[in-house]
């Protein structure tokens, strides 16, 4: 099925750059555009896409608002942010607010075509640079993993897999073939993990999982 694109973007000549993408795009359609926060709550009052791409930097209200409010009127909605800003606490606040992919504007056009279609497959694309800074930021040299205690949620072997693999991006589809189980016992499995970390989301599940050490 065609993928309808929602962008929220301030800079015209960006905003232009996308918009051919998704139009020269056959498994594409152009949802609606908005230049800033006000006009993005507007738009989505009117309607719901498949995909929202986000900008950070907006005049008005910033791109955080605007992705709260859009996971909160559409819970199964998928959101990426594009942006310049490269800072952990902004990453970080993007996932925490339901943002499922994270790309920087430098990004090539065939790697923001790809990332929109991951994000539809069930993966998180995120920028290679992004990733790292992630990465850092959970996983430091130094981390000592806490030892397990009765209010800790525990992970079984299986469950720590199968989120490592979905914190590298990777839809539920190819976590499947790469596991050899079917793609229902992925879903059933992430259901379980969600309960025991008490999330919502893929990129909720993979911040929690991380800050508890329970994956690196």
């Amino acid at each position: 099925m065609t993928i309808k694109i929602m962008i929220v973007e301030d800079d015209r000549l960006f905003l232009n750059r996308l918009c051919s993408l998704i139009r020269e795009n056959p498994d594409f359609q152009l949802f609606a555009t908005a230049q800033n926060g006000v006009s993005a709550h507007n738009s989505l009052a009117c309607g719901e896409p498949d995909v929202l791409l986000v900008d950070l930097g907006l005049p008005d209200l910033s791109g955080i608002e605007v992705i709260q409010y859009a996971a909160k009127t559409y819970p199964n909605l998928d959101i990426m942010v594009i942006t310049i800003y490269d800072d952990q606490q902004q990453v970080l606040n993007c996932i925490k607010s339901g943002a499922t992919g994270y790309m920087l504007k430098d990004s090539l056009d065939h790697e923001f075509i790809s990332a929109i279609k991951q994000l539809r497959m069930g993966g998180s694309p995120i920028s290679p640079l992004i990733a790292r800074l992630l990465l850092r930021k959970l996983c430091p040299p130094t981390l000592v993993k806490p030892e397990w205690d009765d209010e800790q949620p525990k992970l079984s072997p299986r469950e720590s897999e199968i989120l490592t693999l979905l914190a590298k991006g990777l839809s539920y589809v190819e976590i499947a073939c790469l596991l050899e189980i079917s793609p229902h016992t992925v879903t059933a499995t992430i259901k379980n993990i969600y309960r025991k970390l008490a999330v919502h989301s893929r990129g909720e599940a993979v911040y929690e999982a991380s800050r508890m050490g329970l994956i690196c």
